[in-house]
């Protein structure tokens, strides 16, 4: 996670992202139409992939792993492993490794249902030229690192664990002003990475990958993957964080990843992995409000089917001098009262109501987005009115198509509180309907036959 200022970033993108923003007050508007006669696959769930940052030593999840269970994560994420873990130290000229403390957090990930995916950062100091995000002395001893911690959490003979995901650092570009190239070059930190993967022995399948980097990058993407082709080196995913207001940011990273992966065949079926996002890096007090709610549905709607994995950062906020303090957590910190469950967490509950079996849905507009699913013979669509400016309203039209019978009942149920209902008989295979939607607001529809 950014945990430093990040002015630099704010001067270069806050200029196109206006623009974005400005011409989106013109946009189009959404013609909803679902056909509940076409199931188009099982449903995409990007955001079942949840963030741990380092706000603290210890284990921050052992209180919440409850909370966090009831989301459902199929992966949590964890970085900060090597600094405030203290999982390695010198001695006597070799290395010494203490799993202990890392192992407690590791195993309320798996109390919660769900796997690590654990980001090799920062540098222990025990192996360091200087501070967390320095280079090693030795690149044999950042291998034989990364080599062990495979084997402990992968290994058979270790916890154990299958399809443990490892990537390589946490935005390189920010912590420790890495680049593709000269002195101090991610490209030889990802090398003896997966060097040491490699050598790793008696292990269950796992999957390596980066960078991480603050956001999306063509040199970055480019020059990585040219390096790993080269010099054929293990990379199972890329990797890459969006903290973004605008939706239209999100999609244009997915297009762009996938248009520069043309010029690199080798690596065209790669795992996309957006492995921290949210609306703002720095404090907010979205992240306290229905705002940071509304955006996580918006924003986990636009990228279903195009990454492979989405996580939302983060669980639990890190102890602040009030409750609230527009950190990122879905939780609240223990501290300063009972932990509370914001709004970020109650839409993810919220996106987790829908059915298994994705439905076809047109039409969305630049405020409207809507997912359509099946569950036990009852058809939902979830429709959201995202607008950062807070001023939209909009009508929405909404057809159904291939209605299988001609008797059912509709009920709007809206985000925050507000049931409608209504018995609807038609003898025609097509219903439409209008419903108004005020600006940050989400509903569910369903169709009960």
């Amino acid at each position: 996670m950014v945990l430093l200022l990040i002015g630099l970033g704010v001067s270069l993108y806050a200029l196109p992202e206006a623009v974005r923003m400005l011409s989106k007050a013109s946009g189009e508007k959404a013609e909803i139409v679902v056909d509940l006669e076409a199931i188009i696959g099982p449903m995409p769930r990007p955001w079942r992939n949840l963030a741990q940052g380092g706000e603290e030593a210890g284990n921050m999840l052992d209180n919440v792993v409850g909370e966090t269970k009831a989301l459902r994560p199929e992966y949590i994420r964890l970085d900060h492993i090597y600094d405030m873990y203290e999982v390695v130290s010198q001695d006597g000229g070799g290395l010494r490794y203490d799993w202990s403390r890392l192992d407690e957090t590791v195993r309320s990930i798996l109390e919660a249902g769900a796997k690590p995916f654990l980001a090799l950062s920062y540098m222990p100091p025990a192996i360091s030229k200087g501070d967390i995000i320095d280079q090693p002395r030795n690149w044999g001893d950042w291998e034989e690192l990364v080599k062990t911690t495979i084997e402990h959490y992968s290994g058979r003979e270790g916890l154990n664990i299958d399809g443990v995901y490892y990537e390589v650092w946490n935005e390189p570009d920010l912590f420790g002003g890495w680049k593709v190239y000269g002195e101090k070059n991610y490209l030889n930190l990802y090398a003896a990475a997966a060097r040491g993967a490699a050598r790793a022995g008696n292990v269950n399948s796992f999957k390596l990958g980066g960078p991480a980097t603050t956001a999306l990058y063509k040199n970055w993407v480019d020059q990585f993957l040219d390096y790993v082709v080269e010099n054929n080196l293990r990379l199972d995913f890329y990797s890459w964080h969006r903290y973004s207001r605008d939706l239209e940011q999100y999609e244009k990273d997915v297009a762009e990843i996938d248009a520069w992966l043309e010029s690199h065949p080798e690596k065209i079926d790669l795992e996309l992995i957006v492995s921290e996002w949210g609306h703002d890096s720095e404090n907010d007090s979205g992240y306290d409000n229905g705002f940071g709610a509304i955006h996580t549905i918006a924003a986990s709607r636009v990228m279903m089917g195009r990454v492979n994995r989405a996580f939302v950062f983060e669980i639990k906020d890190g102890p602040g001098v009030e409750q609230y303090w527009g950190r990122w957590g879905l939780l609240t910190h223990e501290k300063n009262g009972e932990v509370a469950k914001k709004p970020r967490y109650n839409a993810l509950a919220y996106l987790n109501t829908l059915g298994d079996e994705r439905v076809s849905l047109d039409g969305e507009g630049s405020w409207i987005k809507g997912i359509a699913a099946r569950k036990e013979g009852v058809y939902q669509v979830l429709l959201v009115n995202y607008d950062p400016r807070g001023s939209h309203n909009e009508l929405v039209p909404i057809t159904f198509d291939n209605l299988p019978g001609g008797e059912f009942v509709y009920k709007r149920s809206d985000w925050g509180g507000g049931v409608k209902t209504v018995s609807v008989a038609t003898t025609s295979a097509q219903w439409k309907t209008e419903e108004p939607m005020r600006p940050n607001s989400a509903m569910m529809l369903t169709l009960e036959f």
